[in-house]
């Protein structure tokens, strides 16, 4: 079984326009409202592969029943705890027209006292029955520093194979712990290894011919820090960069796979979970492998309305 976890559920809202215009009333003709967060998406499409997968989160406030019950309608398995805190919304705002999708997130608010203790309680029962443990996404806060790298050092101790699709201070601190692979985008790993290599949180933007040049400093400088946290880590390290070539490394060997063009995409969002999902399911294949199912699932996520599906 694959547990997935993720410490910040989300109630999502996506809206579709023909065209949006600032400071004015713009109404939606198309719409829908899901059950969402990054270790739901990936326990949704490891379901949609036909993979057993069981979702644990934290869930609090009065919207809790209503994102149970969005949950079993779509026969996802959901073992939460209570979180003593609200359940954020995020929006995803579709401009036809444009062709851009703009994401609002909410900053989730904090959990309450002795919820990081059953989390944990919870997280020590279900590790006895999976196979492969998937953490996903931001902590919200009141959770300690402890939570990530905790659940990453009991599942290496059980023998269970490790996927984090996560960045900065939870990540930096897993690491010792030996997870099998680590699934951040560029610009996170960039921001958490490597700051200097961001400008104001993005990456290349310049003309072409400056890009080229940037992109190509960072490549070099990217690469060495993966051979060395491959070297000293044990950790395969996969590297998404939205329609550009995914950077992966096995063994401490740098590889690329090709993306390909995604015409007619609906929504993008939610295609790293989707990506993270199809890694995860055919891990043991290797991690080449790994990266094309990832791949496929994220190109099959963008088709759909829907947010962390291959199926819509």
């Amino acid at each position: 079984m694959y547990l997935t976890v993720s410490m910040n559920p989300t109630l999502q809202k996506i809206l579709c326009f023909a065209s949006i215009t600032i400071d004015r009333v713009n109404r939606s003709p198309r719409h829908r409202f899901d059950v969402a967060g990054k270790g739901l998406n990936v326990c949704r499409v490891l379901s949609q592969l036909g993979k057993p997968a069981l979702h644990l989160t934290t869930l609090g406030g009065d919207l809790r029943p209503l994102f149970l019950e969005k949950s079993r309608q779509e026969g996802l398995s959901v073992h939460w705890v209570e979180s003593g805190g609200p359940i954020r919304f995020c929006y995803t705002l579709i401009d036809e027209g444009a062709g851009s999708v703009t994401e609002l997130i909410e900053n989730a608010g904090a959990v309450g006292e002795g919820a990081e203790g059953r989390l944990r309680e919870a997280y020590e029962k279900l590790l006895a029955d999976c196979g492969i443990v998937v953490i996903a996404g931001t902590k919200a806060p009141g959770f300690s520093d402890e939570i990530v790298p905790f659940m990453v050092r009991r599942a290496r101790e059980k023998g269970r194979r490790v996927v984090l699709d996560l960045w900065g201070k939870d990540l930096l601190n897993s690491l010792p712990y030996n997870p099998d692979v680590i699934k951040p985008n560029l610009l996170e790993f960039a921001a958490t290894f490597a700051p200097e290599l961001t400008s104001g949180g993005e990456l290349p933007g310049e003309d072409a011919a400056a890009a080229a040049v940037k992109e190509a400093a960072i490549k070099e400088a990217i690469f060495e820090i993966c051979g060395k946290l491959c070297a000293e880590y044990r950790c395969g390290i996969v590297l998404t960069r939205g329609a550009k070539p995914v950077w992966l490394f096995s063994d401490g060997v740098p590889d690329e796979y090709p993306v390909a063009p995604l015409p007619g995409a609906v929504n993008t969002t939610g295609s790293g979970d989707a990506f993270t999902a199809g890694l995860a399911s055919v891990l043991d294949a290797g991690l080449r492998a790994a990266v094309a199912e990832g791949a496929r699932c994220g190109a099959l996520n963008a088709r759909f309305l829907q947010v962390g599906t291959i199926r819509g």
